[in-house]
This record gives structure tokens, sequence and C-alpha cells, in this order.
């Protein structure tokens, strides 16, 4: 008798579970099947990046290209031509700074920006930072990107420049 109460019992949760689910939508296709899959691959929502108008600039307004430093420096960003925001909200025509340091070249500009050492984030839309950097040969770069960490459509970024820490 307790057996058949507890198959009873097993049975109601399972009923009662099957009847609370929300139905989904039909969409034509298989369960489990993604309509953007290709070939049986899942593709990934292609990452949102912000407009860039025409003449959109950044810069690096000290320390100069060539110059002998001391550290910790302090490297002050230029911006022309886009608004300065901080990271949050994509949009148009406005985005925060993130300084590459010793990068020999670009990361992808169609991915969010990682986070590194090397990849500096100033997501509070700061102007400069102060930056410890080791005896010997740099380069700074500026790169600027949306509110998600994902450069321009076109990228706005600046110059490479060397510098000496001394």
């Amino acid at each position: 008798m307790m057996r058949r109460t507890l198959m009873l019992a097993m049975a109601a949760v399972v009923i009662v579970s099957a009847c609370s689910k929300t139905p989904e939508a039909p969409t034509g296709k298989a369960p489990g099947q993604n309509p953007s899959a290709q070939g049986g691959v899942v593709q990934a929502p292609k990452p949102v990046r912000a407009k860039s108008s025409p003449g959109a600039r950044v810069f690096i307004a000290e320390p100069a290209n060539g110059a002998a430093v001391a550290s910790p420096l302090t490297v002050k960003f230029g911006i022309e031509g886009i608004a300065l925001e901080a990271a949050g909200e994509v949009k148009d025509d406005s985005g925060h700074h993130h300084l590459l340091i010793d990068q020999a070249a670009l990361p992808p500009m169609d991915q969010p920006l990682p986070f590194s050492d090397q990849l500096l984030h100033f997501g509070q839309a700061q102007t400069e930072a102060g930056v410890n950097l080791a005896p010997g040969m740099h380069t700074l770069q500026l790169v600027l990107a949306g509110g998600n960490h994902i450069p321009h459509e076109p990228p706005v970024v600046s110059e490479r420049i060397s510098i000496t820490v001394q």
C-alpha cells in the first residue's frame, strides 16, 4: 500500500511539473535545432559594434613620442570628434579609452578587448592614467571602444608611440 501511495505521489509530481511549463512558440524546427545553425555548428550572435564618425580620433597627448621618462609616469589621453563616456551602454560616436602597452599588434577589432597588464581599461571615462613601467624602451597606443569594450566600426586607434623609461 505504501509503495502504491509513493508511486501515485511521484506520478502527480511529474504531471504537475509537465503542466506548469510555459509552452514554447512553434518555430517550424525540430526541438534542439537552432535556426541560425549552419552545418550543425551553432553560430554565436555577432557582437554589437558602435559606429564612429569620420574624423574621430584618439591620441596620446603626453608623453611625447621618443620621450625619456621616469616611472611611474602619467599618460594623458587625447580625443577629438567623438564623445568620451563611461563603459556600459553601447552608443554610436561615444566610447572610453584602452591603453595598449608593448603590444606588437592590435587585438581583434570585432571582439571585446581583453583585460591584462598590457591592455588597460579606463571604463570610467578617464582622461589620464598613472602607469608603472620597468626601465627600458616601451610602446604605448590607445584604442577607443564602445560601452561593451568592443572597438568601433571603423576603429578609432592612436598612433603607437615609443618611450624610454630611465
